[in-house]
């Protein structure tokens, strides 16, 4: 049987490639109101909240999976002490990575590597204090034996933050499962699965939020942006790839209002 294809290169490629542009930070800082560095649905406000829960401080170490170009990452670094190794498959993220990492001075905190993480992690057992992964579980094809590894990789107490922002909660159809999930593996999950899934992972779950809303917002926020630079994007990105970004968001933004595709953030805990 085929094995399903990894998150598409080519949807990431253009943002990743010109991140530090000045036009792409200015869509980043008109679609989340501040710009971290971040190319998901996460505001800095909603990250602030977040970063509580993960019981970090100085001498304690992050695992940022999936972490994209490490905005987020170094964010939680510079507030909390803690050192953090964020890790991606996309080699021009880590590249932004790095890059921001060494202007915010924390280069000597905070490690970007490029890695597929859908497999065996190149950690020893029970080496971090928390993990995160943003808007990015969805593409990992064997949810529980990634979530396994997380758990081998935890130290006992450590925190787990997550959020899925592909959760079914109302009736979609075939276009919009096919216009969202146009970038590559995408594994769309009923509500209650993941709760379930954290249940027999050896992990005490301490928090289910609904923040479908944020993501509504920024896929709004970030389509209006991108129109409004429509000339200068198309010359980078060429018009189909262009479009096809302004369709993805289109339809993220419809069935996310309409509480139909839902964003869900989870918090846990391993016990032992």
């Amino acid at each position: 049987m085929r094995k399903p294809d990894l998150p598409a290169a080519g949807h990431y490629d253009a943002n990743y490639k010109n991140f530090q542009t000045d036009v792409y930070a200015q869509i980043r800082l008109e679609a989340f109101g501040e710009d971290i560095g971040q190319n998901s649905w996460l505001t800095a406000d909603e990250l602030d909240k977040f970063i509580p829960f993960l019981d970090l401080c100085k001498d304690k170490k992050l695992l940022d999976v999936a972490c994209g170009a490490g905005g987020p990452a170094l964010r939680i670094a510079a507030l909390t002490g803690c050192s953090v190794v964020s890790i991606d498959l996309h080699e021009d993220a880590i590249a932004a990575g790095r890059s921001m990492a060494i202007q915010r001075g924390l280069s000597e905190r905070c490690e970007f590597r490029a890695v597929n993480a859908t497999g065996t992690l190149l950690f020893q057992d029970s080496t971090f204090d928390a993990i995160v992964c943003i808007d990015a579980i969805n593409h990992f094809p064997e949810r529980p034996s990634v979530i396994a590894e997380w758990v081998r990789v935890l130290k006992v107490g450590g925190r787990l933050l997550f959020t899925d922002p592909i959760t079914v909660t109302g009736p979609l159809t075939n276009h919009e499962i096919a216009v969202r999930s146009s970038a590559g593996f995408y594994l769309f999950v009923p509500a209650g699965y993941n709760e379930s899934l954290l249940k027999v992972s050896g992990l005490q779950l301490l928090l289910v939020k609904d923040v479908t809303a944020n993501m509504a917002n920024v896929a709004e926020a970030r389509l209006a942006a991108r129109a409004s630079r429509s000339t200068t994007l198309r010359e980078i990105e060429g018009d189909a790839a262009f479009d096809r970004q302004q369709e993805f968001l289109t339809i993220a933004a419809r069935v996310a209002k309409a509480r139909r595709l839902s964003r869900f953030a989870y918090v846990a805990k391993k016990v032992g």
